[in-house]
């Protein structure tokens, strides 16, 4: 395995409601933390200068307030808040809420893959390159 590839695990029972993970997973272009909020804690209002984030709620029913208004996120539902827009994420119960909060700022650069027909193969534009057969059922889990 690379000595680049990095882990790290979510907090299912976080100690703190902020578990930081991009510093973990050595991530430099974007941000990644876990949020856990438990019935009735909620974190700062707050924006953000230049970077957009996304919220992906993993358990409970989020409440964030956006610039004073009301949105109830839950489990598998991703929202976007673009820069200089304030929010506060609120947890009003009655189970623990568990968030990724996804951010980053500049353009994204699309399409910088390169994929490969084989492990020995040379590189190619991913859509010169079909999806491969799905595994055999022997080399599948149990």
């Amino acid at each position: 395995m690379d000595d680049d590839v990095t882990r790290a695990r979510l907090e299912t029972e976080a100690p703190e409601r902020f578990v930081r993970l991009r510093r973990a997973l050595g991530v430099t272009s974007f941000g990644i933390n876990q949020m856990v909020l438990e019935p009735g804690q909620r974190m700062r209002i707050h924006l953000h200068e230049r970077q957009e984030e996304v919220y992906l709620v993993l358990d409970g029913r989020l409440s964030l307030v956006v610039e004073g208004d009301e949105l109830e996120v839950g489990p598998g539902e991703l929202v976007r808040v673009p820069p200089s827009v304030r929010r506060q994420l609120v947890n009003r119960g009655p189970e623990r809420v568990s968030l990724l909060a996804l951010g980053g700022d500049g353009e994204h650069e699309p399409r910088d893959a390169r994929a490969f027909t084989s492990w020995d193969g040379e590189p190619q534009d991913v859509a010169d390159v079909p999806l491969p057969d799905d595994l055999p059922a022997d080399e599948r889990r149990g």
